[in-house]
This record gives C-alpha cells, sequence and structure tokens, in this order.
C-alpha cells in the first residue's frame, strides 16, 4: 500500500502557560515561567512547594456537575483540549465519516488524583469497602481517549499509549502510522497528565526527580545550566489533529505542517537514568530520520526532552552530536520544558505543539533560566538561551524520553503541496 502524506490540521491546548494555544505560544516566544507555589493541595511539608499548575482554569466551566464527578482531572484536560482542536480544525460533525476518525490519547500516569483520594477514604474508615463506583474508570489511562471517542462518535481506532513521558509522542507516532497504512483518515492525538498531587510530588522528591528551589521558582527549571536540579512538575492537556493529506484538503481545511516521520527506540539500560551516551536518543532520531526519508542537514530545529535533570541533560546534546556530527552546531535548539514545566505523559504533545508552531512561524522560543555553562555539556551548541530566535524553520525534530528508556522522536516540515 502506497505511504499517505499526513498533515496536523487543528491544534488545542491547556497548558500551565495559557487556557489556549495562542496564549501559551505567546508565552513561550516571550520566555515566560509557569511556575508558582503549588495551588492544588497544601505542599508546606515537601520538599518540593511548586510546580507549573494551569492557571485560572475552572472545570465548572467546561463541565456539569455529573461530569465532573465522572472524570478524573487528567480527563477534563483531554476533553478540553480535543475540544479546541476539533474546533480549530473546523470538522463538519454533520457531514464527516465518524468510522474513518480515530483517538489515539497518551498519558503516563492516568487518574492518579482519582487514585489517591479513593484510597485515602478507604484507609480512614472502618474496614468497610465503601468505593465510588467511578472508582476504576476515572483512574485508568485509556479512558480519556475512550470519552474523546463517546463524545464526539468516532469510531476509529482507539486506544491509549503509556510510555512516561514518552507517551504522547507516542501517541502521534501511532497516529501518523496507522493513518499511513489505511486504518483511517484522521486521529484526534495528543496527551493529558494531572500528577500535581501529594502522591505525585512526594514520589517525585523521594527520587530527588524534582527541583527543590523553593525560593526562586521561577527559575528552577534549568535546561543544560550547571546549577540544575530536577525538573520542574507540570500539568494540561494538549491535542493534534492528524489528517491524511487528500482528505484535508478536500474539506478545505487550514494545514499547519506535514508530519514528517518518527522514529522510536530503548535504552535498554536503566529504570529511570538514560543511557550515559544517549544512544537511545540517537537511534530515535536517526530512526525518524530515516522514516522521514531524510539527512540530518535537513534539521533547522530541536525541540529537546530538556528536563533539567543532571543525567539527562548530559546525553542528549551527546546524542544530538552523534546523529547530526557537525550540522548540530547549524541547529537551533531549546527546551520548552524551561518554561512549561515536565508535562510527563502530555509533554510529547506539548512539545510538538511548540514544534509546529516555530515552523508556521519561522521563531524558535528560548531557552530560559541559563546562567551558568556546564563543562560536561558542548556549549557550543545553539540551546536559543534567554531570548527567542527568528529564523526559517522549514524542518523541526521534537524528542521526548520516558522513564524505562522510552524514546520518541517525531519529525514535522512545512507543508508544500
Amino acid at each position: 500500500m502506497p505511504s499517505r502524506r499526513v498533515v496536523v490540521t487543528g491544534l488545542g491546548a491547556l497548558t500551565p502557560l495559557g487556557n489556549s494555544v495562542g496564549e501559551t505560544w505567546t508565552a513561550l516566544i516571550n520566555g515566560v515561567s509557569g511556575a508558582a507555589p503549588i495551588k492544588n493541595f497544601d505542599a508546606t511539608n515537601f520538599k518540593t512547594r511548586f510546580a507549573c499548575e494551569l492557571k485560572n482554569f475552572d472545570v465548572n466551566n467546561f463541565f456539569d456537575r455529573k461530569e465532573v464527578r465522572k472524570y478524573d482531572p487528567y480527563t477534563h484536560f483531554a476533553l478540553v483540549a480535543a475540544d479546541q482542536g476539533i474546533v480549530d480544525a473546523g470538522l463538519d460533525l454533520e457531514k464527516i465519516d465518524k468510522e474513518r476518525i480515530g483517538v489515539i490519547w497518551g498519558s503516563g500516569i492516568g487518574g492518579l488524583d482519582t487514585f489517591e483520594k479513593e484510597v485515602i477514604v478507604w484507609a480512614r474508615g472502618d474496614g468497610v469497602p465503601r468505593f465510588n463506583p467511578f472508582f476504576i474508570p476515572k483512574l485508568i489511562a485509556d479512558i480519556a481517549a475512550g470519552h474523546i471517542s463517546i463524545r464526539y462518535g468516532f469510531m476509529g481506532p482507539n486506544f491509549a499509549t503509556v510510555s512516561a513521558c514518552a507517551s504522547s509522542a507516542n501517541a502521534m507516532i501511532d497516529s501518523l502510522n496507522y493513518i499511513r497504512l489505511g486504518y483511517a483518515d484522521m486521529f484526534i492525538t495528543g496527551g493529558s497528565e494531572a500528577s500535581i498531587t501529594p502522591g505525585g510530588v512526594g514520589g517525585f522528591n523521594s527520587m530527588h526527580a524534582i527541583s527543590t528551589r523553593n525560593d526562586d521558582p521561577a527559575t528552577a527549571s534549568r535546561p543544560f545550566d550547571k546549577d540544575r536540579d530536577g525538573f520542574v512538575l507540570g500539568e494540561g492537556g494538549v491535542c493534534l489533529i492528524l489528517e491524511e493529506l487528500e482528505h484535508a484538503k478536500a474539506r478545505g481545511a487550514k494545514i499547519y505542517a506535514e508530519v514528517a516521520g518518527g522514529g522510536l527506540s530503548g535504552d535498554a539500560y536503566h529504570m529511570t537514568s538514560p543511557h550515559p551516551d544517549g544512544k537511545g536518543a540517537m537511534l530515535s532520531m536517526t530512526g525518524a530520520l530515516k522514516n522521514a526519508g531524510m539527512k540530518p542537514e535537513d534539521i533547522d530545529h530541536i525541540n529537546t526532552h530538556g528536563t533539567s535533570t543532571p543525567l539527562g541533560d548530559i546525553s542528549e546534546p551527546k546524542a544530538i552530536i552523534t546523529t547530526f556530527g557537525e550540522h548540530a552546531y547549524k541547529i537551533s535548539i531549546n527546551s520548552t520544558k524551561s518554561m512549561s514545566g515536565h508535562l510527563l505523559g502530555a509533554a510529547g504533545a506539548m512539545e510538538a505543539m511548540a514544534t509546529i508552531l516555530s515552523i508556521c512561524n519561522d521563531i524558535v522560543p528560548p531557552t530560559i533560566n541559563h546562567f551558568t555553562d556546564d563543562p560536561e555539556i558542548d556549549n557550543n551548541l545553539d540551546f536559543t538561551f534567554h531570548k527567542a530566535k527568528k529564523r526559517t524553520v522549514n524542518v523541526a525534530l521534537s524528542n521526548t524520553f520516558g522513564f524505562g528508556g522510552h524514546n520518541a522522536s517525531i519529525i514535522f516540515k512545512k507543508y508544500q503541496e
């Protein structure tokens, strides 16, 4: 079967930087941090007392009381982002063939908030099991994909991808491949996460994975900086509408960019640490290039995984240099996590959206919070520190890596007939 071309025709975003795509993009190019003291719960006794939470988001403005109770926050975020993406794509739900539209949605953890609250109620009770009947349906990681499908009547392939922080990148790559193979003409894809909870913060604290820079949250996410001390936890949901090109043209859809290819790999190294030489990251990037039929010198921009962790921020630049050779020094590299924080399973979608908008606007958002060069990182690379950079971006790559050694790289390019 001939490989079919796939394009992006809709975007939706609910992020720590804004409750829409436009708000989020404006904050990114202006170098705004989404980090602030935690409001979701009382974090007084935690080592980390800040995160990148959503701002001015009231779930009651989007759902009735029954829906609020039936869905975990990660599903709320998914449905709001998906609705934005569907509206942005201009879908006429009365005319479109819903049997040819699928949903592939990623979440690394799923309903953590629901799980914690239900178990706390049980543990404080009298020993009689009194669980909410929605307990299991609210927490399972596939339910957001299911609810998107149910809400709009989309009957194409429907499932969730779970690969830690690579989850939504895997969802996009699966959507790309399913469209190429003819299983559907369109996918609602992306990811959501709602893990700024006592268990989420406490668990990452116990791993020494997140920053404890409580005195200055706005500068806590410091990708590639010598004094980085971990990532900043984020939350939200981001949706991308991926569509077969001829299908999109037939309905007169606007096209943001073309999805050129994707690459996947496993580190086969450690439960939480990346391969020290970035071998898995290199394999996913070279796999994406091969899948897209491109050469290393075709890439103009890389939105890195760039978490602000001690080990990850050393291995990824090594992998970039191994993959791209001398051309690596001509690529504008950034980490939008310096502003958004780390959205875990939604990170791939968040950063893919930023990468696509960089292509559309020929602007690379900055990597903020760089104060001191790390001698273990090749600082001759262009990390786009401090300020956004205007430059032509024809082709860009987005990296997302997850605990367990899951690596995903996806390439987007300017759409041309």
